[in-house]
């Protein structure tokens, strides 16, 4: 990955990260059912909350596998149209950068309940980064070795900078849309 060019960076960085991007959105989507916490308290506060839900976590990791596996059959094509080679997915890694994601948004809502901020409230860096926390960490547990060879330091700073921009800009355009109640 010595001397990538900022396009193959950039790009590089967002195709190894879509599998991690589009858990929470299909969650949403397909929410709803039984809460994860099963309505539990501690001092008072619901754990997670009723945003948090067996199917939504499970929907959400399943997309996100599945769009991995359809990048992964892409990525040669891909790469040939594109100029440069984009990396491929064995299914630890979907696995765990599509759970991961799903993981990282479930302790930000425990974070969230825990400083008093309820269901939809605003954390700003914690609502934009928590995915990508939870996400990174699973991958490189899952596949330390696809890890290791996919994310550089630089392919890493290329999401932490990116990401914010592109959550805030796509929760916009999904409370434009009328699909969320609160435009982060």
């Amino acid at each position: 990955m010595a001397g990538l060019g900022t396009l193959e960076l950039v790009a590089g960085a967002l195709w190894a990260m879509l599998p991690a991007y589009v858990p929470n959105n299909a969650a949403v989507l397909a929410g709803g059912g039984r809460p994860i916490d099963g309505g539990r308290t501690l001092n008072g506060r619901r754990l997670l909350g009723d945003g948090k839900t067996w199917r939504g976590t499970a929907v959400g990791t399943a997309v996100g596998v599945v769009l991995a596996l359809a990048l992964d059959a892409v990525a040669p094509a891909a790469g040939d149209a594109v100029g440069f080679d984009l990396p491929g997915f064995p299914l630890a890694a979907a696995v765990g950068l599509a759970f991961g994601a799903m993981c990282g948004d479930v302790a930000a809502s425990f974070l969230k309940r825990r400083t008093g901020r309820e269901r939809g409230a605003a954390f700003p860096v914690l609502d934009q980064l928590d995915f990508v926390v939870g996400a990174l960490a699973l991958a490189a547990l899952f596949a330390p070795a696809w890890f290791g060879a996919t994310f550089s330091l630089a392919r890493v700073a290329v999401v932490v900078v990116v990401t914010p921009l592109l959550h805030v800009g796509t929760n916009a355009v999904a409370y434009w849309l009328g699909l969320k109640d609160e435009p982060w």
